[in-house]
């Protein structure tokens, strides 16, 4: 890919942009924050077990 298709590729792009509608900002950012609770959640599952295997003597 050379330079100037890369840049009429950018342009096409740039004209295609627009700015996201608030309904659209707020389910980006629901979908960011379940996905952060449900990783924390399976980490907090995997933490509990590893403390329950570790006194168990396992």
């Amino acid at each position: 890919m050379g330079l100037r298709s890369f840049i009429k590729s950018s342009l096409r792009l740039l004209r295609l942009a627009r700015k996201p509608s608030r309904d659209e900002i707020w389910l980006s950012m629901r979908i960011c924050f379940l996905g952060i609770l449900i990783v924390g959640a399976i980490g907090f599952i995997v933490y509990f077990l590893a403390g329950v295997l570790r006194s168990l003597g396992v």
